[in-house]
C-alpha cells in the first residue's frame, strides 16, 4: 500500500481486507497520525439479497479523522523544538565545560533542563531554557512524599540568604512552593532562550558564569545541613 502511495504521489490509501486483525487495525490508525496522506482500512463481505448475485459489502473499519489532522504538525512542532534545544545545549556545554565540570558527564538532551547533581540526594544544579527566557536554579526535590524534609532544607539555605546573595552577586528568586513538594532557588534573565540562537554566546557566558556562583557558593551549604 505505502509503495503504491508514494509511486502514484497519491493523497488517500484504501486496503481492502477479508478479515481485519488488530494489528491492522494499529497500524492504519498509526499512519494516519503520522502522514499527511489520509488511510482506510475496509472489511469486504460478499452480501446476497434473495436469487441476486453475490454482491461486495464494504465496511469502513478505520480511517482518518479530523482530531489526527493536527497531529502531524505536531509531531513536527515537537521535533524542531527537540531539535533547537539541543543546539542549544550542545553549544552551552562546550561553554560550561571550560569553566566548571560540573556538568562535565552530560550531554545535550530534548528536555527543557539540564541538571548535575549536587553531591547531595535530591539538590541538583539545573540550567533551564525557554524559547525567550532562562535561568540557572537550585532544585530541591528530595522524592514522593518528601515535602517537609524539602522545606526543612530550603528554610535552612534561606537563613543565610544574604551571605549567600553577597558571595553570588545577585539577588535571588527563593522559591519556597508550599503548593508543591519541591523548592527551588534561581536566578532569572530575559536574555533569550532556545529560539533566540543571535543571542546564544551572550547566554551561554551569562548562565555558566551564574551556574559557577551558584555552585561555588551554595556547595559549602548544602555540605552543612542537618538532614
Amino acid at each position: 500500500m505505502l509503495t503504491y502511495l508514494t509511486a502514484h504521489e497519491a493523497q488517500a490509501a484504501i486496503w481492502i481486507v477479508e478479515k481485519p486483525r488488530v494489528e491492522h487495525v494499529n497500524a492504519i490508525a498509526w499512519l494516519n497520525q503520522s502522514s499527511s496522506a489520509d488511510f482506510y482500512l475496509v472489511k469486504v463481505e460478499a452480501f446476497k439479497i434473495g436469487d441476486s448475485d453475490p454482491a461486495p459489502l464494504l465496511t469502513l473499519i478505520v480511517g482518518p479523522s479530523e482530531e489526527g489532522k493536527d497531529i502531524p504538525g505536531e509531531k513536527k512542532e515537537f521535533a524542531a523544538r527537540h531539535r533547537e534545544r539541543e543546539a542549544f545545549w550542545e553549544g552551552l556545554l562546550k561553554v560550561a565545560n571550560e569553566k566548571t565540570d560540573l556538568h562535565a558527564d552530560r550531554s545535550k538532551t530534548k528536555d527543557h533542563f539540564l541538571g548535575a547533581g549536587s553531591g547531595v540526594s535530591g539538590i541538583r544544579f539545573n540550567y533551564v531554557a525557554g524559547e525567550d527566557w532562562a535561568r540557572v536554579e537550585v532544585w530541591i526535590a528530595r522524592g514522593p512524599g518528601k515535602a517537609d524534609e524539602n522545606k526543612r532544607i530550603f528554610d535552612q539555605l534561606f537563613q543565610h540568604k544574604d551571605e549567600i546573595e553577597r558571595a553570588v552577586g545577585d539577588k535571588l528568586n527563593w522559591r519556597r512552593m508550599d503548593e508543591s513538594d519541591s523548592c527551588c532557588i534561581q536566578i532569572n534573565t530575559q536574555l533569550g532562550g532556545y529560539r533566540n540562537p543571535e543571542k546564544w554566546p551572550q547566554l551561554y557566558e551569562w548562565m555558566t558564569d551564574k551556574m559557577v556562583a551558584l555552585e561555588r557558593t551554595f556547595k559549602p551549604y548544602i555540605k552543612s545541613l542537618q538532614l
